[in-house]
């Protein structure tokens, strides 16, 4: 394993490059780091792939400056400091956002993409109205004159990991106090976040450009959206296609490693290889 810090403009970056090969490279969501990953990634250097994870800006021990910045351009930051002239992109939730307007804005760069629990900035699935009141109750505690991190935190555990209205103990609490932990810190006092400059038009409206192999996976124990954007790819993308799995929510990397390793695998075997 290499650790390496990489300077981006205003931020630098926190990446972990582990393995040989075909490099695919891991963006986490939302709720956690590159941690997230860590179950997984041995399945997939066991395959005979180099896979690089990177903390987001803000996120685990990358840092940044209040300055506007891409999302995208800081993936294609990553490849450039690590010698990757294309990869594979494997993004969960807001991760896999970033990898579908990454793929959309750098088509050459990219060979393939996979979203886990994700979708096309700018989709709107809708929900139940049970989904929309939890959704509402999220919004309501971020929105709070003073944030309460440990509330945050522990809300986002039992929408994301356990799954919305989910028994608590469906998941390992092992699984529930990683996502905990690497979720609370982002709403501390004083966390800068920079201002993320979102791809225009949005990639929903642009999903014919997305021209690499797709694969969206989605699990039903998530919110309807999730399952309704796999699908949302698989219709409108022109080489995509939707796996959905009964019995997992969001964190399907963290919560079935070695399956979503191998549904990982499955698709990639067959493409021409890259570098």
């Amino acid at each position: 394993m290499t650790d390496r810090s990489i300077s981006v403009p205003g931020g630098t970056l926190h990446a972990l490059d582990e393995g040989s090969g075909p490099p695919i490279v891991l963006l986490h969501p939302g709720i956690a780091d590159l941690r997230a990953w860590d179950a997984m990634v041995p399945h997939l250097t066991r395959a005979g792939y180099r896979v690089v994870r990177y903390d987001q800006r803000a996120f685990g021990r990358s840092v940044t400056e209040d300055v506007p910045f891409s999302n995208r351009a800081d993936v294609i930051a990553v490849l450039d400091a690590l010698g990757i002239g294309q990869a594979v992109l494997v993004g969960n939730s807001r991760g896999g956002q970033i990898a579908i307007d990454t793929s959309i804005e750098y088509p050459g760069r990219i060979a393939a993409l996979v979203t886990v629990g994700s979708g096309p900035g700018g989709f709107d699935g809708g929900g139940t109205p049970r989904e929309l009141e939890l959704m509402d109750e999220g919004d309501a505690l971020e929105s709070a004159e003073v944030l309460d991190a440990d509330a945050i935190a522990d809300f986002d555990v039992r929408l994301w990991v356990d799954g919305a209205d989910q028994p608590p103990d469906r998941v390992p609490s092992a699984i529930r106090e990683a996502v905990r932990e690497m979720d609370r810190p982002q709403y501390l006092p004083d966390v800068v976040g920079g201002q993320p400059i979102p791809l225009d038009p949005v990639a929903n409206d642009r999903l014919a450009d997305l021209r690499c192999p797709v694969l969206a996976v989605a699990g039903s124990l998530d919110l309807s959206h999730m399952t309704q954007a796999a699908h949302r790819l698989e219709a409108a993308a022109p080489n995509a296609r939707a796996l959905i799995w009964d019995d997992v929510a969001h964190m399907i990397g963290m919560e079935q490693p070695e399956r979503l390793a191998k549904a990982i695998v499955d698709f990639l075997a067959p493409l021409p290889r890259w570098s």
